[in-house]
């Protein structure tokens, strides 16, 4: 439950910059300590082709993510991940029972790069 101590201002929100991309390319993680993914994600012309890592591996195959919208944070400081540098957050939601991560991405499609608003 939301207190409002927990709440944020407006400009809080603004500084979180959600933008959806379509992934490009995707590959096991083979040096990842947990199941994971890589994933090549296409943010648009202004931000091109992103890196992340994503535990995503108990809901989703490489091959049918390829084609498929995610939202991404955008302007967390890059982070290395074993060999790789994740430059891009692909967000999602924990499922109530066994805490597989489910994709957020948008019900239909928009134009890579679009900020959430």
């Amino acid at each position: 439950m939301t207190t409002s101590d927990d709440f944020i201002s407006w400009q809080d929100f603004q500084r979180v910059e959600l933008r959806v991309g379509t992934v490009v390319r995707a590959e096991v993680f083979e040096e990842a300590r947990r199941p994971a993914y890589k994933l090549w994600v296409d943010l648009g012309e202004s931000l091109g082709v992103k890196k992340s890592s994503a535990q995503i591996t108990a809901r989703y195959h490489a091959d049918e993510l390829v084609g498929t919208q995610v939202l991404c944070v955008v302007n967390f400081a890059p982070k290395q991940i074993g060999p790789m540098m994740s430059e891009v957050l692909v967000t999602g939601f924990y499922e109530e029972e066994g805490g597989a991560v489910i994709l957020a991405r948008p019900d239909r499609p928009v134009p890579n790069g679009s900020r959430l608003c």
